[in-house]
């Protein structure tokens, strides 16, 4: 994950590169099958609802999962990371972003996901 720090303001500075992608689908057994033909990529299945994506050896770097109705989001999410999701979520209510998905602890770490002003839903991930 690249390093990002926050300035006076509380908002997040640093490298912009993600941290992660989801792709979150109706049918991920068919998006499974599409992105590997597509992309080549390398696929492990982890259960009928979720598959992380990444080389062969590397870290997994995002993620096809299965929506269902409770879903927060349909569609791809770049998720960037920032020292603390809950501040940084909180920020993005205040700039005029809305909260699509609640801070919830990963086995790698936090994760929350919000609309920003235009209703595109971007992730926000800590360690």
């Amino acid at each position: 994950m690249a390093d990002a720090t926050q300035n006076d303001n509380g908002a997040t500075v640093g490298d912009p590169t993600p941290g992660w992608f989801d792709i979150s689908t109706p049918d991920s057994a068919r998006a499974r099958a599409f992105y590997q033909k597509m992309f080549g990529w390398s696929v492990h299945v982890l259960d009928e609802t979720y598959s992380v994506v990444g080389a062969e050896g590397a870290p997994p770097a995002g993620g096809i999962g299965q929506a269902g109705p409770d879903s927060p989001y349909v569609g791809v999410v770049v998720y960037f990371p920032v020292p603390d999701v809950d501040a940084a979520l909180a920020h993005a209510v205040e700039l005029g972003g809305k909260r699509v998905m609640e801070p919830q602890s990963t086995p790698d770490g936090r994760i929350a996901a919000f609309s920003d002003p235009d209703g595109n839903t971007i992730g926000v991930m800590s360690p």
